[in-house]
Formats: structure tokens, C-alpha cells, sequence
């Protein structure tokens, strides 16, 4: 019995030694692999710097290198009057929230290096600081204050209509642009000034905007291919979907506004900038100018139009919308009015549409 207990006790020894190494054996793997996190931890926080100083010269490199495209930059300056207001307001924005990117990004990077774990230190228990609060909630809320307000200043001068008091005492013209798959169909006023009525369910293949013949408005309505209008003077759209939505937009203008079927929009801008006057700016660009400028900013100037486009993805054929913009001054958009002929005297005049014109229909909405 005593020798079975002996030999039971030098087993029992001989185990208990084999766990003390297999435990001695892993407590040092566990402490290299904890030295490898310690410099994996480092090498990451200082690659996280690194790739933060690329990221912010990449940022600064494209800004500058993009400059001339964004609003308010370089010759693409607003060519209407309300367009200045929008690209200040822009620029303002942009500077403000920059700001606050460099800052937040800068810190970002920063804290994950600083603050990585690291042997021997213990992170502080920092739960709570009223005035730190305050700091970072007060800061954003003023300054996301002033950007609102002017933001809402500008919407209101912007989005004002002519009876709103944007043209008292002064003179304006009024046109319409109808969206429809794909194309716009603008309408002018003729030597009344005014538009005739319309009314959707006139609409036929010789009469594609609906309009009452039995309203003389109409009677010298011209439908132009191309948009022509006087410099500073105000114009109001009428802006019409006759199928699904579009976008009535001219990006030099700053103007832009959604067509909605059934729903009427509108807009009221004053161009401040005649097709040539432009230009000139983009022929005058410095930039442009510099012996390392490439051909097509040399020429772009050569060939440059305002445009009309639709900013709605509205089918197949929506690149297709495009329609040329011309700025003049008010003597020659006098001569071109003059020149332009009605729609009514060279489509419908005479056609069996106009023979069947009668006393308006009790459903016509007048």
C-alpha cells in the first residue's frame, strides 16, 4: 500500500511538472503575441498618419486642380443676377465645412495614433464634461445657424415671384418652356407681350401645347428653336411636363427647376451676361492662355453656348433635350422677335383645325 502510494505521488509529481511547463510554455507564446499586437498597433496608428497627410495633399491637389469647374470659380462665374447670390453662398459653405474637414480629419487620424494600446498604459475613465459639451454642441449649432439663415435669404430672393415685389417698376417678359419626351417646346410671347391660354385636352399633333385658338393671345405666339433672350432683363418660365417629370435647367444661370405634369412650376432670373460677353471671359482666362494650356480650353471659347438641358433622368432619350441658349442685348432680341414668325400663321393658319374652331367648350379651363 505505502509503495502504491509512492509511486501515485511521483505520477502525480510528474504530471503537475508537465502542466507547470505547458503553462510556462504558453503564458510565452501569449506574451509574444502581445508584443506583436503592441507593434502591430504602432505600425497601423503611424500608417493612419501617413495615409492621412496623402489623403489631405490629394484633397488640396484635386480642389486645385478642379477649381475652374466648380461654381463661383475661375471664368465659370454666374451669368445671372440671382447665380452670384447662389455661388456666394456656395464658396461661404464650402469654406465652413473645409474647415471643419481638415479639423475632423486631422484629429481622427491623430487619436488613433496617440491613443493606441500600448503596454504599460491604461486608458482614463473620462466620463463626463459639461463644458466640453457645450463647446462642441454650441460651436456647430451657431455657425449651422448663420449658414441656414443665409441660405434661407438667398431661397427667398431666388424663389421670389414677379408679384412678390422681385421686378416692381420694372419691365419683364414672361415665356414658357414644355417638357416631353424628348424634347422642350418654348413659347414666346409676340408683339401683345402676353401668352395665350392653353388647355390640355386641345393638344393634337398640329397643336402640341394645347393652346385656344379662339384666345387672339395665342395668335402671335411663336415657338422658337432656340431660347433667345434680352440681357438684364427679368424673365419669368412658365415651366410644363406634358408626359413625365423633367428638369428645366440652365447651369450657367443657376437656374434650375423640376417639370411636373399637372403642376405648374416657375422661375424668374435675370440674365446678366450675353453669349459673347462670356465668351470673351473664357478667352481672356489666364489659365487659358498660358502656354501650357491644352487646345480645347484655347478653343473652347470659339464654340461655347448656354444651354438647356433636362437634369431628370426622364428615358431613353433624355441627352436629346438639349436646346441652345443665345444672350443678346435688348435692341437685337427686338430685331429677332421681329424676325420670328407665329406658330399659329405657319402651321395652323388655314389648317382643317382652324376651320373647326369654335365657341370654347363649357369643359375648356379658361
Amino acid at each position: 500500500m505505502g509503495t502504491f502510494f509512492i509511486i501515485a505521488s511521483l505520477v502525480l509529481l510528474a504530471v503537475i511538472l508537465l502542466q507547470i511547463g505547458k503553462i510556462t510554455e504558453i503564458a510565452g507564446k501569449l506574451r509574444g503575441e502581445e508584443d506583436m499586437q503592441m507593434r502591430s498597433n504602432a505600425f497601423h496608428a503611424r500608417l493612419g498618419v501617413v495615409f492621412m497627410v496623402g489623403f489631405l495633399v490629394f484633397v488640396i491637389v484635386s480642389f486645385m486642380y478642379y477649381k475652374n469647374s466648380m461654381l463661383g470659380y475661375g471664368p465659370h462665374t454666374a451669368a445671372s443676377e440671382h447665380g452670384v447670390w447662389i455661388d456666394n453662398t456656395f464658396n461661404v459653405t464650402m469654406a465652413v465645412t473645409g474647415i471643419v474637414f481638415f479639423i475632423t480629419h486631422i484629429l481622427l487620424f491623430w487619436f488613433a495614433y496617440k491613443y493606441r494600446e500600448r503596454t504599460g498604459h491604461k486608458a482614463t475613465f473620462y466620463p463626463h464634461n459639461n463644458m466640453l459639451e457645450m463647446i462642441w454642441m454650441g460651436i456647430p449649432a451657431v455657425v449651422m445657424t448663420f449658414l441656414v439663415i443665409g441660405g434661407l435669404s438667398v431661397w427667398n430672393r431666388t424663389m421670389a415671384d414677379v408679384e412678390d415685389g422681385m421686378v416692381v417698376g420694372e419691365d419683364y417678359i414672361e415665356i414658357e418652356a414644355t417638357g416631353l419626351q424628348w424634347q422642350w417646346i418654348l413659347r414666346h410671347p409676340g408683339d401683345d407681350g402676353v401668352l395665350g391660354e392653353r388647355y390640355y385636352k386641345n393638344i393634337t399633333g398640329l397643336n402640341p401645347l394645347g393652346q385656344l385658338w379662339e384666345d387672339e393671345r395665342n395668335l402671335d405666339d411663336i415657338h422658337p428653336s432656340e431660347l433667345v433672350l434680352p440681357v438684364g432683363t427679368p424673365v419669368r418660365v412658365r415651366i410644363i411636363a406634358r408626359d413625365v417629370l423633367h428638369n428645366f435647367y440652365l447651369p450657367h444661370f443657376r437656374v434650375k427647376m423640376d417639370a411636373v405634369p399637372g403642376l405648374p412650376t416657375y422661375f424668374v432670373f435675370t440674365p446678366t451676361t450675353t453669349t459673347e460677353e462670356y465668351r470673351q471671359r473664357l478667352r481672356d482666362y489666364p489659365e487659358w492662355q498660358a502656354p501650357s494650356a491644352d487646345d480645347e480650353n484655347k478653343q473652347r471659347w470659339e464654340t461655347f453656348n448656354y444651354e438647356l438641358a433636362c437634369a431628370e433622368l426622364c428615358g431613353r432619350g433624355h441627352f436629346s433635350m438639349k436646346r441652345i441658349v443665345r444672350i443678346v442685348e435688348p435692341e437685337e432680341y427686338v430685331e429677332w422677335l421681329a424676325s420670328q414668325k407665329s406658330y399659329y400663321s405657319t402651321t395652323i393658319q388655314g389648317s382643317e383645325e382652324d376651320t373647326a374652331k369654335g365657341v370654347l367648350s363649357e369643359n375648356t379651363n379658361e
